[in-house]
């Protein structure tokens, strides 16, 4: 396909830079592509429509968020043929995030290290990217907004700031995608506990019964949560999901584990890990959740999805739908559509 051996031709020279000066110039071209219409040598999946937390996906192969942090390029990225474009994480206020080099490759391994710390222009600019993209104006497709907490907002203060970004992106969102697992702001992973957990739900929930009135349209939630949890954690996620009426889960963000990677350059950098190291993480807690939530919470798969038979091992792990980030760094667009044609053919369904 075109699309793959162009990447294979631009992937030495990206590799060749820094990773976020590499990102930083990839996404710009790519929607100066779009916008030239010069991106229709891509490879776009057949239709597959799956319908998860009450929306119809085109089909089930999604952008993960963290790519598009301010929904600057929301137009580009959908011409890669996802069936559903994630952009965030935002927070209330605008950060510049934890100083640089905070990006690192693990070719080795095809992972990457990161600790951008949420580094982001603020809800208000990112809600102004997304109504002035076409994707939006025009209803192209499904539109995931993912929130987080500003970094010196104190944890127990942590819920103001997601209700804050609930309350400014609920109108432009397909579904909100309620960030607590990025390893990279201070003690965020703490709300995944039981205790915090509950209270945070509680009042997100609420304000979702509100501005459901207030728009006159059900905005689904979703809980991002990590790969390093252990089987207690996990049911105690499960039962707050379910107690709380949530509409779905993504599993898993990066993880803090070095366990495959030792030895390798960079492997010592702090901040998670995704890509292929990943991969088993996160099927391990895709399984477990299943078990907790059955099919009352649908689960979105993300996690070091290299290959087509990887997104159809989330699925046959429990997910209904999968999520990619840092496999398009290492398989380029491509990767869009080989998955989607695993998917479908794992669906029964000709290509």
């Amino acid at each position: 396909m075109p699309d793959k051996f162009l990447y294979t031709l631009a992937r030495p020279l990206l590799f060749s830079l820094d990773p976020e000066t590499a990102h930083n110039l990839t996404l710009p071209a790519l929607r100066r592509a779009a916008a030239l219409g010069v991106t229709g040598v891509i490879g776009k999946p057949a239709p597959d429509p799956r319908t998860v937390m009450g929306i119809t996906f085109p089909n089930p192969v999604g952008l993960a968020a963290g790519l598009d942090k301010d929904g600057a390029y929301i137009d580009g990225l959908a011409a890669l043929g996802f069936g559903s474009i994630e952009i965030g994480t935002v927070t209330p206020r605008a950060q510049p995030g934890n100083p640089r080099p905070r990006m690192f490759r693990l070719p080795a391994a095809q992972g990457i290290i990161n600790r951008m710390g949420f580094n982001n222009g603020g809800v208000d600019a990112f809600v102004a990217n997304v109504q002035a993209s076409r994707f939006y104006r025009e209803r192209r497709g499904v539109l995931g907004l993912n929130i987080g907490k500003n970094a010196d907002t104190p944890i127990e203060r942590a819920a103001d700031d997601y209700l804050e970004c609930l309350r400014k992106v609920y109108p432009y969102a397909s579904y909100v995608t309620v960030n607590i697992s990025s390893p990279n702001t201070k003690n965020l992973r703490q709300l995944q506990g039981a205790s915090e957990l509950d209270g945070l739900l509680s009042q997100l929930k609420q304000e979702q019964a509100r501005l459901a009135d207030q728009h006159g349209r059900y905005v689904p939630l979703a809980l991002k949560i990590a790969p390093d949890i252990d089987g207690d954690q996990i049911r105690d996620i499960g039962a707050a999901l379910l107690r709380h009426k949530i509409d779905g889960v993504i599993a898993t963000n990066t993880t803090l584990t070095r366990r495959d990677v030792e030895g390798m350059r960079h492997a010592n950098q702090q901040g998670g890990l995704s890509g292929a190291p990943v991969f088993d993480l996160s099927n391990i807690v895709i399984r477990a959740l299943k078990k907790e939530v059955g099919d009352a919470v649908p689960i979105i798969g993300v996690g070091g999805i290299l290959r087509g038979q990887d997104a159809r091992a989330k699925i046959a792990a429990g997910a209904q739908l999968v999520q990619l980030y840092s496999g398009l760094i290492y398989r380029g667009p491509a990767l869009v559509r080989e998955c989607a044609d695993a998917l479908r053919a794992q669906a029964g369904k000709k290509p």
